[in-house]
């Protein structure tokens, strides 16, 4: 089959590989129709996740049908048409049994390597370096999905696939984000940092939940003009004082919420780039001091983006000092699958919006580039396996 490897650092080829087999008898095998990029590639894609491998396997965002299943699945059969959540989750330890999906303590047979970096070690994810269990992802014709019974949910109506692929990830990730937020309907202002793809269903989510008042920060104009589409006030990150901005729109009081949609690779501070270059910290939390400096008083600070070790510099007196509430973390994915299915079936949402650019499998080197350099309004991309 044909599979996107990663071969080092801004290096991705598109390679003949092995097709995937049947391991465990909880295993099932995916023919993929559609898979997409997902921002948190672009840290494998740009090398500041550890652990990667010349050849690895990318992708967490894929769809497809059904071809085999292993002898102990029950709730999938040959042909189902199926989206695959990115974390790979037991469905019966201590934190699956919470709905802690992301948290599952059985499925990264690395997890030592997680637990040395942070105490403790998580769910496996597909495509994401082998301190994440070293999993192949699903940029490819074919995936061995474990866990079938407990992963992937059936989609049962006649659909697009870029209506409902997006439940893989960013659409759970971003509707988690809002969900965090404590948003009191029709009340709350929510202040999202990153107007990427889980920033764009982060607003949206917000709206769903909500919120009387989205704003939206991002220097990229179209991702701001996607986010005003949706209702949001956009606002470009390289202009005037953003505090100073933000509590003007909040008659001085500050936004209730604030999501931090960027994570590690944010831009506008030099001394974060030069500390990350010279690996003395991990991640460049540009967004993140802006968001905890100036999110309200007694408010919540949300971060799905993702961040992989030590940051510096962090305000954490202004957020004490406020009581502001603090949540963050991998997706609970499995936890959002059906309501938000149910979602899209209502027409309530339609995920497809995000979708910029749809290439072929054989074109993926390409579209890293583009996706990674922000060229030709590129916000999000959907690869064709079938080509």
């Amino acid at each position: 089959m044909k599979a996107v490897c990663w071969m080092g650092k801004k290096q991705m080829e598109v390679q003949t590989v092995d097709d995937p087999r049947i391991l465990n008898p909880r295993d099932c095998i995916v023919r993929i129709t559609s898979t997409a990029i997902c921002g948190s590639d672009l840290h494998l894609y740009d090398g500041y996740i550890p652990t990667m491998m010349k050849g690895d396997i990318l992708g967490h965002e894929f769809m497809g049908e059904v071809v085999e299943i292993g002898s102990a699945v029950k709730k999938i059969k040959v042909g189902d048409r199926v989206v695959v959540p990115f974390t790979i989750s037991c469905g019966g330890c201590h934190h699956c049994s919470r709905q802690e999906w992301s948290c599952c303590d059985n499925t990264n047979p690395n997890g030592a390597l997680v637990e040395a970096l942070y105490g403790y070690g998580g769910a496996a994810l597909y495509g994401y370096s082998h301190m994440m269990g070293g999993y192949a992802g699903g940029q490819a014709q074919y995936a061995r999905v474990p866990f079938a019974d407990v992963g992937p949910i059936k989609i049962e109506i006649d659909i697009p696939d870029e209506k409902v692929l997006f439940l893989s990830d960013v659409f759970p990730t971003g509707y988690m984000a809002a969900e965090n937020c404590n948003i009191e309907r029709g009340r709350s202002t929510v202040a999202v940092w990153g107007c990427g793809p889980v920033g764009q269903f982060a607003i949206r989510s917000a709206f769903l939940l909500g919120a009387a008042k989205v704003i939206a920060i991002d220097n990229e104009p179209e991702r701001l003009h996607m986010a005003e589409e949706a209702g949001a006030i956009g606002l470009n990150d390289e202009d005037d004082d953003m505090l100073d901005r933000l509590k003007t729109l909040t008659g001085g009081r500050g936004p209730d919420a604030a999501i931090d949609a960027v994570g590690m690779e944010a831009h506008g501070s030099t001394y974060d780039n030069v500390k990350q270059t010279l690996k003395l910290e991990n991640d460049r939390p540009f967004a993140l001091r802006q968001a905890m400096r100036a999110v309200r008083k007694g408010g919540t600070l949300s971060v799905p983006g993702v961040y992989s070790g030590f940051v510096d510099k962090i305000p954490f007196g202004a957020a004490f000092s406020k009581g502001v509430t603090m949540k963050m973390g991998q997706t609970h994915t499995q936890r959002y699958l059906r309501p938000l299915l149910d979602m899209i079936e209502a027409g309530q949402i339609d995920p497809s919006f995000v979708v910029t650019h749809r290439v072929p499998l054989t074109r993926a080197p390409e579209a890293y580039a583009t996706f990674a350099e922000k060229k030709d309004g590129c916000i999000k991309v959907v690869l064709d396996p079938s080509c």
